[in-house]
C-alpha cells in the first residue's frame, strides 16, 4: 500500500476507464464516478478504477471537462515540486542542440507531450514566455519560474496565458495588474531563424509572439517560391513571405487584418535585405480578401494560406471546415495552371486526416485537379505523444493545383 494512500482520489465510473488504463492521461468529468478528500484544485489525486485499483496519480481541475490529467503511473510517486522539475529539466534537456544558438527560437515545453500538463515554455533569444492554463500548472508557477531561472538564466520570463483556456479551467485571466510580464509594452526582441532576423514583440501579438512551429515548414514552402508571384494570406509579420524572398520569390502580396502585423511584416523584409522584391501589401480580413481578389481577376503562382486556429476543439470543427474549406476554395481560383498551394491548419480540433479532406472538397468545388506533393507537421520541439493524438494540431500540404 503506498504511504499516500490517504491522499485524495477520484474513482472512476465502471467501464469507463478503458482509454485511461490504455495511456490516454485525460480523465472526463463523465468518467467520474466518486471523488473522496475534497481536493482542490490543482492538487495532486489518486485515479481509481471502479473496483478502487490504482490506476495513476493526477493533476485535478474541478471547473473543467477535462476532470483530470495524469501524471504519474507509478504509485509511489510524490507529486511534488521536485517532481514538477526533475520533468521540467527533462524538457529542456531534449531541447540542447536548440539552447546552443543565443539568439534562437524553439518550444521548450509543450504540455502533455512533455509531461507537464497544462504548461508551455517558448525560448525567444535570452527571454523566456510561458503559458499557464491548467489549475495543476498553476499550482506549480513558481517551481517553475525558479528552475527556468537556474538553467536558462533568462533576461526576462513573461506570461502569455491564454485567457480562453484559462476560463475553460476555471482560472482568472493574467493581467497587466496581476502580472506586470504581461504588459503588452513588453520590448521586442531579435531572433535568429533559420539564417533570417526577425524582432519578436513578446507582450502583443499571436501566440507567445511568433510562429516558431512553422520553423522548419518555411523552408519546405520557400523552396516552392523562385520566380513565383507569391500571395501569402493571413501573412501576420511575413515570416513566410521573407523565406520566400530569400528562395527567389518574383513577386509578394503580403494579406492580413493587422496593420501592425503587416507594417512588422514590411520591416521585416527590410532588415533582411528583401526590399527590392516587389511587394503589395493588402489590409483585410483573408477569408474575404481572397474572394475579392478572385472578382478583381488576379492570379498568382503560389498561394499560402496559414490561418489563425479556428477549431480548438472537435466540437468546432464543422464550421471550422467551412471557412477552410472556402479560403482553400478561392486559393485555388487564384492559383495559374501547375501554381503551388501551400495550406495549413492548426486546429487540434481538425485531424489531419480531416483537413485533407476540406482541401478535397476546395478542389472539387474550384474544379481543379490537385497534386500533393508533400505533407508537413510541426517539429520536434513540438513533439507528438503518441497516447494523446489531440497533441498533433499542425497540418499542412503542399499541392499542385493543375
Amino acid at each position: 500500500m503506498s504511504a499516500h494512500a490517504n491522499a485524495p482520489s477520484v474513482r472512476l465510473l465502471q467501464g469507463r476507464d478503458k482509454t485511461v488504463r490504455e495511456g490516454h492521461p485525460w480523465v472526463f468529468s463523465g468518467a467520474v464516478g466518486l471523488v473522496s478528500g475534497d481536493p482542490s484544485p490543482g492538487e495532486a489525486v489518486r485515479v481509481l478504477g471502479a473496483n478502487g485499483d490504482f490506476i495513476a496519480w493526477g493533476h485535478y481541475s474541478p471547473g473543467s471537462r477535462i476532470r483530470v490529467r495524469l501524471l504519474d503511473r507509478a504509485e509511489d510517486a510524490v507529486i511534488d515540486e521536485r517532481w514538477w522539475s526533475s520533468k521540467l529539466d527533462a524538457a529542456l534537456g531534449r531541447r540542447r542542440e536548440q539552447l546552443l544558438d543565443p539568439r534562437g527560437a524553439c518550444r521548450l515545453v509543450f504540455s502533455e507531450a512533455d509531461l507537464l500538463p497544462g504548461l508551455v515554455v517558448d525560448r525567444y533569444g535570452d527571454h523566456c514566455v510561458l503559458q499557464v492554463h491548467t489549475p495543476g500548472a498553476e499550482r506549480m508557477r513558481d517551481a517553475t519560474l525558479e528552475r527556468l531561472s537556474a538553467l536558462l538564466s533568462p533576461a526576462a520570463i513573461l506570461d502569455r496565458s491564454d485567457e480562453e483556456q484559462r476560463r475553460l479551467e476555471g482560472l482568472p485571466a493574467i493581467t497587466p495588474a496581476a502580472d506586470p510580464a504581461a504588459d503588452a509594452r513588453a520590448p521586442a526582441t531579435r531572433i535568429s531563424d533559420a539564417g533570417l532576423q526577425f524582432d519578436v514583440s513578446l507582450g502583443a501579438g499571436q501566440k507567445t509572439g511568433f510562429y516558431i512551429d512553422q520553423r522548419l515548414n518555411r523552408a519546405a514552402v520557400a523552396s516552392w517560391s523562385a520566380g513565383r508571384r507569391v500571395l501569402d494570406a493571413f501573412c501576420y509579420t511575413g515570416a513566410f513571405s521573407v523565406h520566400a524572398a530569400r528562395a527567389g520569390a518574383a513577386a509578394l502580396m503580403l494579406l492580413d487584418s493587422s496593420r501592425d502585423a503587416l507594417d512588422a511584416a514590411t520591416q521585416h523584409l527590410l532588415l533582411n535585405g528583401f526590399g527590392a522584391v516587389p511587394t503589395e501589401i493588402r489590409r483585410g480580413n483573408a477569408f474575404a480578401e481572397l474572394r475579392r481578389l478572385r472578382d478583381e481577376g488576379r492570379s498568382f503562382e503560389m498561394v499560402i494560406l496559414d490561418p489563425p486556429r479556428l477549431a480548438p476543439t472537435r466540437s468546432q470543427a464543422p464550421k471550422a471546415a467551412r471557412a477552410y474549406k472556402d479560403a482553400n476554395l478561392f486559393a485555388m481560383k487564384l492559383l495559374a495552371p501547375e501554381g503551388i498551394l501551400a495550406t495549413f491548419s492548426c486546429s487540434g480540433g481538425i485531424e489531419p486526416a480531416f483537413f485533407q479532406e476540406i482541401v478535397r472538397w476546395a478542389a472539387k468545388d474550384a474544379g481543379r485537379e490537385v497534386q500533393i506533393l508533400q505533407k508537413l507537421g510541426q517539429p520536434f520541439d513540438h513533439p507528438v505523444r503518441l497516447d494523446l493524438p489531440e497533441t498533433e494540431y499542425l497540418k499542412g500540404l503542399i499541392c499542385r493545383v493543375l
